[in-house]
């Protein structure tokens, strides 16, 4: 273990414990940000633990976070962070949220840890040197065929959007079991082989700069809706196990270069 995982999993602990100290709390501060998304205030310090584990380790590392301006660069290494993925579930007391951690290297994703402190699950992984969760080695499902995949969403427009001919909207109606597990968590359940694919039609790249990592080193992919791998800036992220995520990218192109 590196002494950037070594730290990347010290202050998700100390952050998710403190996000404990807010979670089903009835005074909960919640504010509204300029795109009418909430954050709360153990969103804000949450961040702000990590941002200052980060700075007092590297302070020439850049920061890259969901709630706060960043800070750039000087070295090529950059943090991006999520202090609390799924607020809402928070703010409402439902124990799927992550606090997300990633390291950038030369614009290459090194590792990324999330941790879920409601429900006990911590999830690393360092490009190379597989995937885990609380310790023991995580893999993703071999299932190939859509009729036994479970199917895992964030946004409701994944079902409400209008008929859609993309091999992603497709899965809606042809899988085995569709529910709306999402944020982070969806994306763990892909990467500990307990769903097949998880979708989330918009993100920003706090919400899936750890999820990369962890997804590809157990076995799986990661994509936007265009087919393109492992960008933090694309068109939404799914991510899939090997099989079925190679036969949608497949899918995806086919449907790129038809139009």
């Amino acid at each position: 273990m590196t002494p950037d995982l070594q730290l990347a999993l010290e202050l998700a602990e100390k952050a998710g414990k403190l996000t404990l100290d807010y979670f089903g709390r009835r005074s909960l501060q919640v504010f509204s940000k300029r795109d009418d998304t909430p954050v709360t205030e153990a969103d804000r310090k949450a961040e702000e633990l990590i941002r200052q584990g980060i700075s007092a380790k590297f302070p020439g590392d850049g920061l890259f976070g969901e709630e706060f301006n960043e800070r750039p660069s000087g070295n090529g290494r950059r943090w991006i962070i999520d202090p609390i993925d799924g607020t809402r579930s928070f703010i409402h007391g439902v124990p799927l949220y992550g606090v997300m951690i990633a390291l950038e290297v030369d614009g290459v994703l090194r590792l990324g840890v999330i941790n879920f402190p409601a429900l006990g699950e911590l999830y690393h992984a360092e490009i190379g040197a597989g995937a885990f969760m609380n310790g023991s080695s995580v893999q993703v499902s071999a299932i190939a065929e859509t009729a036994a995949a479970t199917v895992v969403f964030t946004e409701k427009e994944y079902l409400l959007d209008p008929p859609s001919t993309h091999p992603v909207d497709l899965l809606r109606s042809s899988a085995g079991l569709v529910r709306g597990w999402g944020d982070c968590y969806g994306h763990m359940l892909v990467a500990s082989g307990r769903a097949e694919v998880a979708v989330d039609k918009i993100m920003s790249p706090w919400d899936c700069a750890a999820v990369i990592p962890i997804v590809t080193e157990a076995g799986g992919c990661c994509f936007d809706y265009r087919g393109r791998r492992s960008i933090i800036d694309g068109e939404g992220l799914v991510s899939a196990n090997r099989s079925m995520g190679e036969a949608l990218i497949e899918a995806i192109g086919k449907g790129e270069r038809a139009r």
